[in-house]
C-alpha cells in the first residue's frame, strides 16, 4: 500500500510518529487486501478541551472505493490508534455488506444519530472547495460509499440513467434520493 503522510497547521512530525503511522495504517491491507493507497493527515488545533487537540484523518482507496475515518485525542498516538479502530470497523461493515448474499444492503444500514444544529452568528460562506470524479454506479454501491465516507450525502452518476443523483440521509435515519427531471 502506498501511504502519504501529511502534517497540517505547521505541526512537525517526528520520524518516530511517521514510522508509527506507517506501521499501524499499513496493517489495514490485512483486513482488505485491495487497498492500494492511503492518505493520512495529522494536525493540531488549539482546542478548549485538551482531549480534542490532535486530529488524525485517514482516507483509504480500495479500487476506487474510499473509506475514511477521523479521530481526535490529547496525544497523537492515541488519535492514530482510535482512527485505526474506526477504520477496522468500517472495513468490517463494508466487507459484511459486500459479501452478504441475498440481503438488501439498504435495509442493513445503521442509522447514524444526528448532531443538533447550532445557529452561527456570522453569515455562511464557502470556505473549502473539493473536486472529485463522478463515476457511474448503482444506488446500492452509492449508499455503501456514502456510509464508508461517513457523510450525510453523496453525489454520484446513476449507472442506469447516466444522470447525476444525490443520495442523502433523512432525519429519521432512512435515505432520500434526488433525481433530475428528464
Amino acid at each position: 500500500m502506498q501511504l502519504q503522510i501529511l502534517s497540517k497547521n505547521d505541526m512537525p512530525l517526528s520520524p518516530t510518529i511517521e514510522q508509527y503511522v506507517t506501521r499501524r495504517i499499513g496493517k489495514m491491507d490485512r483486513y482488505l487486501p485491495s487497498i492500494d493507497q492511503g492518505k493520512v493527515e495529522i494536525s493540531r488545533e488549539e482546542a478548549k478541551q485538551p482531549d480534542q487537540r490532535f486530529i488524525v484523518q485517514v482516507t483509504l482507496d480500495s479500487n476506487g472505493t474510499l473509506i475514511r475515518a477521523q479521530e481526535r485525542a490529547d496525544d497523537v498516538r492515541t488519535a492514530i490508534d482510535r482512527v485505526v479502530d474506526a477504520l477496522a470497523n468500517r472495513i468490517a461493515r463494508y466487507k459484511g455488506r459486500r459479501f452478504a448474499k441475498g440481503k438488501d444492503s439498504l435495509r442493513t444500514m445503521e442509522a447514524v444519530p444526528q448532531q443538533p444544529e447550532v445557529a452561527p452568528a456570522e453569515p455562511h460562506r464557502v470556505v473549502k472547495t473539493k473536486r472529485f470524479t463522478l463515476k457511474p454506479m448503482p444506488l446500492d454501491e452509492a449508499t455503501e460509499q456514502m456510509e464508508l465516507l461517513g457523510h450525510d450525502f453523496f453525489l454520484f452518476v446513476d449507472s442506469d440513467t447516466g444522470k447525476a443523483n444525490l443520495l442523502y440521509r433523512r432525519k429519521d435515519g432512512d435515505y432520500g434520493l434526488i433525481e433530475p427531471n428528464s
